[in-house]
């Protein structure tokens, strides 16, 4: 393949410009090229060697071609000596069961988001729901009424970087309040900052395939007792509705981890690819499959595996050079990472490499290329790991009891006994995180372990005036493809995620959770109209299979639909003729239309949630040419807070209206408004802002009265249309998917995961 420096496509040199390249506080630029940033990373990890120059070259061609992709974090934040973390997420300290201590942890959080982490709590250790408060005579308000305080802090911390924080809550199957936690999202105003999962237990899923009774447990007291069936049940419909919670299997995690003998672990980050103990922290890294295979979609296409290992050896050294050159928001943050010095080193590009050596992702032969490569990567990442601690020393919590973990007695046998000499660096070396914003930057690479979501798609790209241009992004296998054989068609075994069947989704994450020591973040699309029991069966599989975690993504209306790659559009029925000239231009007056004495008009009624007063809309029309068109709108409520700029707007909106022409553009304006405070869900849909809410008001309105054809509205009600996918808080485009548990952007490239 061609190798290169530059960017594959403008969407990529936007996002680094936007998210990753160091500019001075003026915004003058200081990385001049993607090289320059390469540069600066490599010599900021290398400073923490010894002999730093014996390493930067090392250091820097991992990074060359976008081989290795250190998480979004460290890209953005290495050599900058600016006051962040270069770790992307972390688990918070236990909750004690009392006032003052959960209040101290809300100020724990607020600092950690500030720095541009985000983190996951365990609610479990909280009372239930109307269980006595000693001393008091009150009753507790359980621990949900705490994560709405938690919600509404992160609403207001904009993480470093212009990221807003992503939370994780996770809650005990055995907690008496878990069925409200259960139901929590179904309010869709609610705890939209936090991901939800719940904790499901080795004895609770035997419970279930007994249809055994479980009893809800707090502090030894039991509060009620369900059937174990009916309460799974419960978390899988809650899940079929609304995306919401997802399921990790907490036992198996406790039983897999390297530093049993040392933590328990009861929550995970944002994305759930890092379970971690009270104040761990993820440190994250990617090897870029797909720029390693060799003569792709040729009979002999493999992945080089001797450059695999070497580079996975290097990145285990970069990695653990960031522990030491990382600030942390706080010290139990940091005395935690550098005890343990776990880092993820993890994959992202598998669906390209697999399909560039012709193998169809989801298959058995897939599935078990999968495996194969992961193993090289484990054997190679402790191999390395150990030899550094032959060199710098062991993790300082190092305990023999580590060689009992099953992924040691998975690992080659020369790689044990390397192991068992030395010890080991870092106690837990793989994770495969989301990769969104970091696999474009590196040409549209499949993310993470993820199949390609689509071959193309539009894209909405930056420009540096403000303005936004539309393109035509590619898959990285596809445009391999096309440079290799034209416009010829595609190979059958080149698959997209909305083609293969859950099991398939099932069968890679359960071949590649064999060689992870940590977790993975993936989602398991499944389609719109599967029944509850095949969706049932989803979980059951994961469960049966040795995965640590389940999270499914099922469009419908209230987790949107699933974003189609250039789809053909069916002819729209003729909208009513616009005002043209006589070569076919839109005409545009140069002076406004006169007001007639007398105006026929609709008001409309527009509740804003958590706003005491109602907006009501007024937009009045006029005729011309025998069409009826906008003429005029008004605003008025009784909360003044809105009163100044409600103002501006009407007059603003009312004097384009008399400017005659197509005017429809007022709704794509107003409809890319986006709040950084956070929109609100209305009607089962993600709205950005207020002034999107009026934005849609005038379309249904413009759709009413035949000035928009129904199918040019973006959103006219009852048109039968697939529901859209929420709104993007960065761009404002409806655009917002989930993928590998993380809000992702399909529009211009924002994630929730760095």
């Amino acid at each position: 393949m061609a190798s290169t420096t530059d960017f594959a496509a403008p969407i990529a040199q936007s996002i680094w410009d936007m998210k990753y390249r160091l500019k001075a506080a003026d915004g003058t630029p200081v990385d001049a090229t993607i090289a320059d940033t390469w540069d600066r990373i490599a010599g900021a990890l290398a400073a923490q060697e010894a002999d730093p120059d014996a390493h930067r070259p090392a250091f820097r061609a991992a990074l060359q071609d976008f081989r290795f992709l250190p998480a979004g974090r460290i890209v953005a934040g290495a050599g900058t000596d600016r006051s962040v973390t270069l770790f992307n997420c972390f688990v918070m300290g236990r909750i004690e069961d009392d006032m003052g201590a959960i209040f101290a942890h809300l100020r724990e959080a607020a600092l950690t988001l500030q720095q541009g982490g985000g983190i996951g709590y365990d609610f479990s250790t909280i009372r239930p729901m109307g269980a006595p408060v000693a001393g008091v005579a009150a009753e507790a308000s359980g621990p949900l009424s705490f994560m709405d305080v938690w919600d509404s802090m992160c609403r207001t911390i904009m993480s470093a970087g212009s990221r807003r924080g992503a939370m994780m809550a996770t809650l005990r199957c055995d907690h008496p309040d878990v069925e409200r936690f259960i139901e929590a999202k179904r309010d869709p105003t609610r705890l939209r900052m936090f991901n939800l999962s719940v904790l499901v237990t080795d004895p609770f899923m035997e419970a279930v395939e007994r249809d055994a009774d479980w009893p809800l447990v707090f502090e030894g007291r039991t509060y009620r007792t369900v059937r174990a069936r009916g309460l799974w049940e419960a978390i899988l419909r809650a899940t079929y509705d609304y995306a919401e919670p997802g399921v990790i299997f907490i036992d198996r995690i406790n039983a897999e981890n390297n530093l049993h003998y040392v933590e328990t672990i009861s929550a995970t980050n944002p994305c759930g690819e890092q379970p971690l103990p009270p104040y761990g922290a993820c440190l994250l890294g990617s090897l870029n499959l797909a720029r390693l295979v060799r003569a792709p979609f040729e009979a002999g296409a493999a992945v080089d595996v001797a450059e695999l290992e070497a580079l996975t050896a290097t990145a285990v050294r970069m990695l653990d050079d960031v522990v030491d050159a990382s600030r942390f928001p706080l010290q139990a943050q940091a005395d935690e990472a550098r005890a343990k010095r776990r880092i993820g080193l993890g994959v992202t590009g598998l669906a390209d490499a697999l399909a560039m050596c012709g193998l169809r992702y989801g298959s058995p032969e897939a599935a078990e290329r999968t495996g194969a490569w992961l193993q090289r990567i484990a054997n190679a990442a402790y191999r390395a790991s150990a030899e550094l601690a032959a060199e710098k020393g062991r993790f300082p919590l190092w305990d023999d009891a580590l060689l009992e973990a099953p992924m040691i007695a998975r690992l080659d046998g020369d790689v044990r006994d390397l192991v068992a000499r030395h010890g080991l660096r870092n106690a837990l070396l793989t994770s495969i995180a989301p990769t969104g914003t970091i696999s474009l930057l590196a040409g549209n690479v499949s993310s993470g372990i993820e199949p390609i979501f689509a071959t193309s798609y539009r894209r909405r790209v930056l420009l540096p005036d403000g303005t936004h241009r539309e393109e035509t992004v590619e898959d990285f296998a596809v445009a391999e493809w096309r440079r290799l054989h034209g416009d010829a068609p595609l190979p059958g075994y080149l698959v997209t995620a909305q083609t293969l069947e859950p099991a398939e989704h099932v069968a890679m994450q359960a071949a590649a959770q064999r060689w992870v020591d940590s977790s993975i973040s993936k989602t398991i699309n499944v389609p719109a109209d599967i029944s509850f029991e095949r969706f049932g069966d989803v979980y059951l599989e994961a469960w049966r299979t040795g995965c640590k975690g389940c999270t499914t993504y099922r469009p419908n209306a209230v987790t949107g639909s699933v974003l189609e790659a250039e789809p053909d559009v069916p002819e729209a029925a003729p909208a009513a003729p616009r005002p043209v000239s006589a070569d076919g231009t839109v005409v545009h007056l140069t002076d406004p239309l006169d007001r007639p004495e007398q105006l026929d008009g609709q008001t409309y009624k527009l509740r804003w949630p958590n706003s005491e007063h109602a907006l009501y809309i007024t937009i009045n029309d006029v005729m011309l040419d025998g069409r009826r068109r906008p003429f005029e709108i008004f605003v008025n409520s009784k909360n003044m807070e809105h009163f100044a700029w409600m103002v501006g707007l009407t007059r603003m909106v009312s004097a384009v209206f008399r400017r005659g022409g197509d005017v429809s553009f007022v709704v794509e304006e107003l409809k890319a408004v986006f709040d950084p405070r956070g929109g609100a869900w209305v009607q089962g849909r993600y709205v950005p802002s207020i002034l999107a809410a009026i934005g849609d008001v005038i379309e249904r309105h413009m759709v009413a009265i035949g000035f928009l054809g129904a199918a040019e509205g973006l959103s006219a009600p009852g048109d039968g249309d697939a529901p859209r996918l929420p709104a993007c808080p960065r761009c404002g485009a409806p655009a917002l998917r989930r993928v590998e548990g993380c809000a992702t952007c399909a529009a211009c490239g924002h994630s929730e995961c760095g």
